[in-house]
């Protein structure tokens, strides 16, 4: 009963054209947080309401003249063929109104495709399932999945009810962080597949093709965390790759950035450390959980014809330098994890899976050695 009570409270404030909704249903657009982002809204509230008017004149008129015409009341039907005047008239107002409507309209697509004299540029790139985010201005570059919480609520058979999960599949372990007030250019491309990178509050969605770079912008003008999906089907986990941006006020965000180079030479540093087996495979259970469990399955079973199993797999159980070199470069659907993960990352879960999920070789691989076969990996390899 409260649901069909906010449904029809939906609809009259659609039919007063009071905005958007926002119960349990959303019937309007939403206006978003970005300049742009209004812009788009207004534009289409002016096209609805003329899509409106026109409405109410063509069947207004339709009816009025078969209720006051009708054979009925003794009207004949006028017999005549081409009509000059009428001809114009119906040329001419349908155009007006196509010239009004395509102006503003016009002036939005331009708006939106303005890159010009931005102030930082963000390069985004589509994974099969998560996204990567590289600040072409000061180098910070790191992958973004679906947050812990999510991804063991979303399991077959978790017993986790999705609703005690906050923000359940729209979380991320690492969100985009951006400053307020700056105008902000993204560039899009794809590793893999199609994917679609769409937050509703920046106002836009781009989608991100593999060998082709397409490019949008926002300003974000008040700090807050905004949430998106991925909205192009690309593949079995399409529905598990969220975005979410935090836009921050310029001191707060300058102090992310410096936490963030101070987190990418710590990472650095600690891949010369010599780790034991157990701390790798303590570190490796959760890598896997986010990075491979998708395909492979929670507990290493696989799915059968399509992800081969890691419990008792051959190439897990065998020589572990050609496990590391088939993680390293892909093959098939599996992702180069050498461009994805840090040296310390990889070794990690190339040493859990051989000594987890019913498997225990007892060997494992230090990030140092990773850290080598990177290293020799050619620059435009990386880039691709």
């Amino acid at each position: 009963m409260k649901k069909k009570k906010q449904l029809f409270a939906g609809l009259v404030l659609m039919a007063l054209g009071l905005g958007t909704a926002q119960a349990d249903y959303t019937l309007n657009l939403m206006k978003g947080v970005t300049k742009v982002s209004n812009d788009i809204y207004d534009l289409h509230m002016l096209i609805l309401w003329i899509c409106v008017f026109i409405g109410i004149g063509v069947f207004g008129t339709m009816f009025y003249s078969i209720y006051h015409h009708r054979k009925s009341k003794g009207h004949k039907a006028a017999q005549f063929h081409e009509n000059t005047t009428v001809e114009i008239i119906w040329t001419i107002i349908p155009t007006l109104i196509l010239i009004g409507m395509a102006i503003p309209a016009t002036k939005a697509m331009i708006e939106l495709d303005d890159v010009q004299e931005s102030d930082m540029s963000i390069k985004v790139t589509g994974h099969q399932w998560k996204w990567e985010y590289e600040y072409l201005d000061n180098g910070i570059r790191f992958f973004s999945s679906l947050d812990e919480a999510s991804n063991k609520a979303r399991q077959m058979d978790s017993g986790i009810d999705p609703r005690s999960v906050p923000h359940y599949l729209l979380n991320v372990d690492k969100p985009l962080v951006i400053p307020t007030k700056k105008k902000i250019r993204f560039v899009f491309t794809s590793a893999d597949v199609i994917h679609s990178w769409w937050v509703p509050d920046l106002g836009w969605k781009k989608d991100t093709n593999p060998g082709f770079i397409n490019e949008s912008w926002t300003s974000v003008d008040k700090p807050g965390t905004y949430r998106g999906q991925c909205t192009e089907l690309c593949g079995k986990d399409h529905g598990f790759m969220p975005i979410v941006v935090i836009a921050m006020d310029e001191p707060d965000y300058n102090v992310w950035v410096e936490q963030q180079k101070a987190a990418a030479l710590a990472e650095a540093s600690s891949a010369d450390k010599t780790w034991s087996t157990e701390e790798l495979v303590a570190k490796g259970q959760s890598l896997y959980e986010t990075n491979c469990a998708s395909c492979h399955m929670a507990d290493g079973a696989g799915l059968a014809g399509t992800f081969p199993a890691i419990t008792k797999s051959p190439v897990v159980t065998g020589d572990i330098n050609a496990q590391v070199n088939l993680m390293l470069n892909g093959k098939g659907m599996m992702p180069a994890f050498g461009k994805i993960l840090s040296a310390v990352d990889f070794a990690a879960v190339v040493t859990y899976t051989r000594n987890g999920l019913g498997n225990s070789v007892g060997d494992s691989i230090q990030p140092s050695a990773i850290q080598a076969l990177q290293s020799a990996t050619p620059a435009a390899d990386k880039n691709e």
